[in-house]
């Protein structure tokens, strides 16, 4: 249960009752609070100098000044925040800076992500761009009632119900969800591939939504650690249809969702949503070159994650 401070009114009672010789029990009791909340505010706000008494005004201006001076206001320097902005400035969210500093004790003075946060909104007022930084959650969502599936249909693929059991409690490497990712105005698009059990991610860029670049730029990135692939699953969409040609030519096997059950592939909806803090859906792909995309996987393969202790993408991948 989270604590609320005692009100004014709540302190005036507390006087009152106090002075007309009730006990502090009977007194929580009555004002529906625990019994330690009023020995402490008793016990920090008496007029210990003087006579003892307790005095709700002098109480209330005590605890406002205590409120002034506490650790959430300017605790920390600008030179605390020198590392916290360098991180921001490599899209890192306040949570995982906050994980990153105390995995490697990188500061002597413990900070939450609500301070950061705080730190962001003051300078944004300054006129700063931190907040720049910071994922956006501007898309809108619809429901689509009775939609109809318009996109081809594929005999013969294998459905996510036939994938062994072990892909879905994500207890070995190896499983992997694909999906592409697109742009305006333009048939530029990416392909992104997400590790199920550790999140490691690798984008590749596409000149077209055509099987045949999908299914080349899919190879080219499975060469890059071809053992580690031996499933993929995927969503409806026809840029899949030549799937059997990427089995062909590797060990990995297909899977295909249910229509319009995005929470099926739900790592790979995820790391679509943070490549758009670098690709929004409102820019053209159509400039957007092989390098860039690494990059980005770079990015976000080093960002450390809170379900893992705070070490990174790339650690556990590569078992660092």
């Amino acid at each position: 249960m989270s604590y609320i401070q005692l009100t004014y009114e709540e302190r005036v009672t507390l006087s009152a009752l106090c002075q007309q010789g009730f006990s502090v029990r009977a007194i929580a009791r009555i004002l529906k609070r625990h019994h330690s909340t009023l020995y402490r505010e008793l016990d920090r706000n008496r007029c210990h100098v003087t006579d003892g008494a307790y005095r709700p005004s002098k109480a209330q201006r005590r605890t406002r000044a205590r409120r002034k001076r506490s650790r959430r206001n300017r605790h920390y320097t600008k030179m605390d925040f020198l590392l916290i902005c360098k991180l921001l400035r490599q899209a890192w969210s306040p949570e995982q800076i906050v994980g990153h500093i105390r995995r490697f004790h990188l500061m002597a003075r413990r900070i939450s992500h609500e301070t950061i946060y705080q730190y962001i909104w003051r300078d944004k007022a300054r006129g700063g761009s931190l907040w720049t930084h910071l994922r956006q959650s501007s898309k809108r969502r619809r429901k689509r009632y009775k939609a109809y599936d318009s996109r081809g249909r594929l005999a013969d693929k294998r459905h996510i119900t036939e994938r062994p059991n072990s892909v879905e409690t994500r207890r070995y490497k190896g499983h992997w969800e694909i999906d592409t990712v697109h742009g305006r105005g333009s048939n530029h698009c990416i392909v992104t591939l997400l590790e199920r059990k550790t999140g490691f991610v690798m984008i590749g860029k596409l000149p077209n939504k055509t099987t045949a670049s999908l299914n080349n730029k899919t190879l080219r990135l499975i060469g890059r650690d071809p053992l580690s692939f031996k499933s993929i699953t995927a969503d409806n969409g026809t840029e899949f249809h030549q799937y059997k040609k990427i089995e062909a030519r590797c060990s990995a096997k297909f899977y295909f969702a249910n229509p319009c059950h995005s929470w099926e592939r739900g790592s790979n909806e995820n790391v679509n949503g943070l490549i758009r803090q670098y690709l929004p859906k409102t820019e053209s792909m159509a400039r957007l070159t092989q390098q860039q995309c690494n990059q980005i996987a770079d990015k976000l393969n080093r960002r450390p994650r809170k379900r893992y202790a705070y070490k990174t993408l790339e650690e556990m991948y590569y078992g660092i």
